[in-house]
């Protein structure tokens, strides 16, 4: 089902709500407490109108428009902005990707490479797939897409707490956390003058509520737990992994767990563990793991290998030599405490010699013991 989130879009929603019609039997309009109303607007359309008595905000009417889909039968929904930026004719695009992947989040990538696009659009885009990233390890091309594809078990199993744009952010990283594949398709995109731009985004409401958000979401991500998952069965029907300790932790150790992404993740722990970063190593490789979508565990235990004392002396040891052709032997309150900052500086320069090569070594030592460990396991499941 096509579902059209509107909250005063009086000069395009008929217009949108027509040409959706024409790609897809199935059209549902919310309105989010428009001044005026979408029934009025849709008269003698064949779509189904719900309506919300006061403005809710965007996420609000897409969960209203999941759960009335629900209601009816569907299993999807794919929402379209009421402004007229997308073509509904692009649902087309859609319809085989859901087909063959059912429980995927499938995302309108839109095509950013015109002149009118607006920079503040394209800047903010960019700004927001950072974060996703960041968050969950999940490369997409547009975050801000209001274009999209939801399988109505998954947002029905997520823990969705934001009601307005921020909703739009908050769905993708839970569902990454929770498992779900996100996929993107291609699609076209319009953004009329300047002048004819109708926009509800508020910009410094929205702005701190996505803030808010990421800050949030940002923290969630360090911690060393796993997220709740999402299942489904062949049915489609979702079954949710409750979270015990032991499950917790089966959960961490298997997370992107090929030898080689556990050789990587210890290799970066490492690495990342022999530099300077006093009282953030565990944080800074908690994100970097993220990133990089690698074992969080692994990179973090690999790191306590590099816990002081020893690995910072030789760290400094090297810097002092690379710096003055000899070893600091001298160690006293002037070397050590006095002149801190320049041992914090040797500590720098070292790392880089050595954490490259523990990380290479401790990597290879990973590999091969996780490619033991598996082969030993294949050979008992025979």
């Amino acid at each position: 089902m096509i579902v059209i989130p509107v909250y005063n879009n009086p000069e395009t929603l008929r217009d949108v709500a027509t040409r959706a019609l024409r790609a897809h039997d199935n059209v549902m309009a919310v309105d989010d407490g428009s001044r005026d109303l979408a029934a009025d607007l849709l008269a003698g359309l064949d779509v189904h109108v719900i309506r919300h008595r006061s403005n809710m905000g965007k996420g609000a009417a897409i969960l209203t428009g999941a759960g009335e889909a629900e209601r009816l039968g569907m299993t999807h929904i794919v929402t379209i902005d009421a402004d007229g930026q997308h073509d509904p004719d692009d649902f087309k695009r859609f319809v085989p990707i859901i087909r063959e992947n059912p429980h995927a989040v499938i995302i309108g990538r839109r095509c950013f490479e015109g002149t009118d696009v607006p920079r503040l659009s394209a800047f903010g885009r960019s700004f927001s797939n950072f974060w996703m990233r960041l968050q969950t390890g999940v490369s997409v091309g547009d975050t801000q897409s209001g274009f999209r594809a939801y399988p109505l078990a998954m947002l029905k199993g997520l823990s969705l707490r934001e009601r307005h744009y921020s909703f739009e952010v908050e769905v993708l990283v839970k569902a990454a956390w929770a498992g779900v594949t996100i996929m993107e398709t291609d699609i076209s995109v319009y953004y009329p003058p300047r002048e004819k731009r109708v926009s509800h985004f508020r910009g410094f409401l929205d702005n701190l509520r996505l803030s808010i958000l990421n800050t949030k979401l940002t923290v969630w991500s360090i911690l060393p737990m796993p997220h709740r998952k999402i299942r489904f069965n062949d049915n489609g029907e979702k079954t949710i992994t409750v979270l015990h300790p032991v499950r917790s932790l089966k959960g961490l150790l298997t997370e992107n767990a090929s030898p080689g992404r556990i050789a990587a993740a210890g290799a970066m722990g490492v690495f990342l563990g022999a530099l300077p970063l006093i009282a953030c190593h565990t944080i800074v490789i908690i994100l970097a793991a993220g990133y990089l979508r690698l074992n969080k565990v692994a990179a973090v235990a690999a790191s306590q290998l590099c816990m002081p004392p020893i690995v910072p002396a030789l760290c400094i040891e090297a810097g002092y030599f690379m710096r003055n052709g000899r070893f600091l032997t001298d160690i006293s309150l002037e070397t050590i405490g006095h002149q801190a900052l320049q041992r914090l500086f040797e500590w720098l320069i070292g790392s880089f010699l050595l954490g490259p090569v523990m990380g290479l070594i401790i990597g290879l030592f990973i590999y091969l013991t996780a490619s033991v460990i598996i082969r030993s396991r294949r050979v008992i499941r025979h």
